[in-house]
């Protein structure tokens, strides 16, 4: 009999206990193993060289945080079931198992239109149906049908436990203290009113520090702008590589990343691809895949996905100019002009180096799913009601601004 009641040791959290055979048993799942080979960050380790952690990691972390959770609200006289402990433990564990290589950065490159939470659900149905139905409760519980829905706001919502591992994972691995929360401490302050989750008043201040840093994190880490300029060389060249493959040349790369290549994959072509559909071919995909065939572009034929390759292998990135308002079009028109004179062989394909694009946030949104802080006297209020320091406005208006892309030196 496999001992399946182990203890791992994680750098952000410490020990951390699988308390269920069951989580034990989707962790050894091939699935579950595919996302230590996926970059949590995508190419983020480009600026910050620590942040190289994995899905597999913040998996780990997402479900210790659910467990804290868990016995936090039973001390508090809330009825969790061990059935259901352990379901909310499974769905947690697989919230992310739908990512694709490089998490967000490919989000729409592979697969266009379709969510890593779509894939995420149809991965768990199919892992229900190979153990068994095991499964059911946990896809309630994260589809959001289980009656106890403040099960499914610990997994997902606007201060669940997967932002609050990542958030504090994240600054850990790339240095940027300003990342990071007390993540425990406003676990001790959760509560149940209503089937709602909600904080107690004492966490309030934990709340605030949480909001802010995960605004600060996303333009800090996230969507610094050196990130952005790696992430959008990846996707021009799967774009570029996409463009020959659908033309009918056989693009050296595994036979995975061919098949994404060659074919434009819907949402319903995923849903009905059976054992053998675009999601079993999904599912051997992770980062090795992108960089192996990048390396095999870095001498192809095509100059515009070579260059685009030896670009992300050599870390050769684009300038990448920010401001808030839009880039007027001549100055888009003058940087491909210039390109045309530099390189002339890449004329036809200046969209693929020189572009514009907006980057937007909204670190907190105000509503049915709202932060609410439980006061002493029964009153729930909106977190940005009750803070003395969140502005409204501030922390939900959309923060946008605007990046140009263009090569600053060429391969």
């Amino acid at each position: 009999m496999t001992n399946k009641r182990k203890i791992i040791n994680d750098p952000v959290h410490g020990f951390i206990a699988i308390a269920h055979p069951l989580v034990f048993d989707l962790l050894e799942h091939p699935y579950m193993q595919r996302l230590r080979n996926i970059k949590q960050v995508a190419l983020g380790h480009y600026v910050y060289p620590g942040a190289t952690h994995s899905r597999f990691q913040h998996a780990l972390g997402a479900l210790h945080l659910l467990s804290l959770a868990i016995d936090t609200l039973r001390l508090k006289g809330h009825t969790i079931s061990p059935d259901e402990a352990e379901a909310a433990a499974a769905a947690i564990l697989l919230h992310d198992v739908g990512h694709g290589p490089f998490s967000h950065a490919l989000e729409h490159s592979l697969a266009e239109g379709v969510e890593h939470e779509t894939l995420s659900r149809l991965l768990m149905h199919q892992l229900n149906a190979q153990f068994g139905g095991r499964l059911s409760l946990a896809i309630e519980i994260f589809e959001d049908r289980y009656h106890k829905r403040f099960l499914h706001q610990l997994i997902s919502s606007q201060i669940d436990v997967d932002r609050l591992d990542y958030l504090k994972r994240d600054s850990f691995y790339t240095g940027v203290t300003e990342g990071s929360i007390g993540s425990e401490r406003i676990i001790k302050m959760l509560n149940v009113v209503d089937d709602q989750l909600v904080v107690e008043a004492k966490g309030i201040y934990s709340v605030e520090k949480f909001l802010i840093a995960r605004r600060l994190m996303y333009w800090q880490v996230y969507m610094h702008k050196t990130v952005v300029a790696a992430e959008q060389t990846l996707i021009q060249m799967l774009r570029r590589a996409r463009a020959i493959a659908q033309e009918g040349e056989q693009l050296d790369a595994s036979p995975a990343l061919r098949f994404f290549l060659q074919n434009r994959i819907t949402a319903h072509q995923f849903e009905q691809g059976g054992a053998s559909g675009p999601l079993a071919r999904f599912v051997l995909l992770d980062d090795a895949d992108i960089m192996v065939a990048a390396k095999q572009w870095m001498s192809h034929p095509d100059v515009a996905l070579a260059m685009l390759a030896q670009m992300l292998v050599h870390r050769r990135l684009p300038a990448i100019d920010l401001k808030n308002i839009p880039f007027e079009a001549e100055q888009i028109e003058q940087h491909r002009r210039q390109l045309c004179v530099a390189q002339p062989a890449i004329a036809p394909h200046t969209d693929y180096f020189v572009f514009s694009k907006a980057l937007s946030i909204r670190a907190y949104q105000p509503g049915n799913e709202s932060i609410k802080i439980l006061h002493n006297d029964g009153r729930l209020v909106d977190v940005a009601e009750a803070s003395d320091i969140l502005s409204t406005g501030a922390l939900s208006n959309e923060a946008k601004k605007y990046i140009l892309c263009y090569p600053k030196r060429l391969v």
